[in-house]
């Protein structure tokens, strides 16, 4: 069928000739979101501290005929944040997309957080992204061609999880941190929003569940039992997959959301309705 419309779904949905910065993307929703976004055909620079992983993933999206690069970049570090978004432009000339999704959850009870910890977790799930949005929006700004900003949250943002109070931290004020900016941007046509992700199979969620798991076995509890325990309270009652997020996310980068802006789409299997 024709569409009734100026522009049709395939038209929005094609990101040709639009560059992407993700943040984190190496492995996991972060791998995820960069596959997507190039196979919607938007050059897309990965950035992360995990060189190995992240020059695989690029080489991935170009050996299935994407474009793609990767450059380690520490987002707790403002000048490698910087150097970065300048890069991005020498090499594609603009960013039209930005997704922070580099973030840090080391579980701890809040006997065993210090200062270090506490603000080494702000600094990469916090701060990091929000000097990356200014850097990003600064380029848009000037170059007056608006643009999305789409960051990576999580459902701890409203419902705490046990030993990770400075994560849950981070992300509650990665959420306010989206609608401050949206509203801040919305006149340069920069449109931000984030997504919260609930239990999604990851390295990094792997190793929050070998730890509970560890606690739970100590307790008698069989394997079976655990993996009940640990998809109980999820509705449709599994976890959810990295691909899962970066559909989200493609929503929120393409003009599908032309008109959405401060808002937080929470992706959980349902998990806070229970």
């Amino acid at each position: 069928m024709n569409s009734l419309f100026k522009d049709s779904i395939r038209k929005i949905l094609d990101l040709d000739g639009k560059v992407a910065i993700v943040t984190g993307g190496a492995v996991g929703i972060g791998e995820a979101i960069a596959y997507r976004l190039a196979e919607l055909n938007a050059k897309v620079l990965i950035t992360d501290v995990d060189a190995e992983n992240g020059k695989k993933t690029a080489n991935k999206i170009t050996d299935n005929g994407g474009i793609a690069e990767f450059k380690i970049v520490d987002v707790s570090d403002l000048n490698m944040v910087r150097d970065s978004v300048v890069y991005c432009v020498e090499q594609f000339k603009k960013v039209d997309i930005l997704v922070n999704n580099a973030g840090i959850f080391p579980m701890r009870p809040i006997w065993d957080i210090d200062q270090e910890l506490w603000d080494r977790v702000m600094d990469i799930n916090l701060k990091g992204s929000f000097f990356y949005a200014k850097e990003v929006a600064k380029m848009m700004k000037s170059n007056q061609i608006g643009g999305k900003i789409i960051n990576i949250a999580s459902i701890d943002a409203f419902h705490p999880t046990g030993s990770l109070i400075h994560y849950d931290s981070s992300k509650g004020g990665m959420i306010m941190m989206t609608k401050a900016l949206a509203l801040e941007l919305a006149p340069f046509k920069i449109n931000v929003n984030a997504i919260a992700p609930g239990g999604v199979s990851t390295p990094g969620a792997d190793e929050v569940q070998s730890i509970a798991k560890q606690q739970m076995e100590k307790a008698g509890m069989q394997e079976q039992a655990i993996q009940d325990a640990f998809t109980a309270r999820i509705p449709f009652g599994r976890m959810g997959q990295p691909d899962e997020i970066a559909r989200a996310v493609i929503f929120l980068a393409t003009d599908l959301c032309s008109y959405v802006t401060g808002e937080t789409i929470i992706v959980d299997g349902g998990y806070l309705l229970s």
